[in-house]
């Protein structure tokens, strides 16, 4: 199974300047309680974003920079390659940002995981539509907005909804 897990606002929002827009603890330990142990997709900018490696993660990389080395991950020039290596190392498989990893894998993906937070903020980074003949929601938890998470949110899961043919 392939999954894109990805934080967005309320108009598909989910970065600015290679930055997320937010900073919300609750949507950070669900995403590490998600893809630990699992295999994670980036780009690079996205993997510079962060700034190393995440830990029990197999991080593989997309760049087209061929000069380009990190220590403690897996750089790969093409989403192709990227999951030929991952699905090598476990089933399940997820696909991390950024907008233009997602745009290239939106449609071979099985799984959303979103966090949709209730925000309209200034991006130059979105998600693609959700479109709900291709995806139906499965599941919904919403949290409010607290001392630690200035952003009312929902995690929400979507199913690619299989074709009869």
């Amino acid at each position: 199974m392939t999954t894109i897990v990805v934080a967005m606002g309320e108009k598909n929002e989910i970065g600015f300047e290679n930055q997320l827009l937010w900073h919300l603890p609750k949507d950070l330990k669900h995403f590490k309680d998600i893809t630990s142990g699992h295999p994670i997709i980036m780009g690079r900018k996205t993997y510079e974003s962060i700034g190393k490696p995440l830990p029990n993660r197999t991080n593989i990389v997309v760049s087209r920079k061929k000069d380009w080395f990190e220590e403690g991950i897996l750089i790969v020039g093409s989403i192709k390659e990227a999951l030929k290596f991952a699905k090598k190392i476990d089933e399940e498989v997820f696909v991390i940002g950024g907008g233009n990893i997602y745009e290239q894998t939106m449609d071979i993906v099985d799984r959303l995981e979103v966090t949709l937070v209730k925000a309209d903020l200034q991006a130059d980074t979105f998600f693609p539509k959700i479109d709900p003949k291709i995806w139906k929601k499965t599941n919904e938890i919403c949290h409010e907005k607290d001392e630690k998470n200035g952003y009312d949110f929902c995690f929400q899961t979507f199913e690619k909804i299989k074709s009869k043919a």
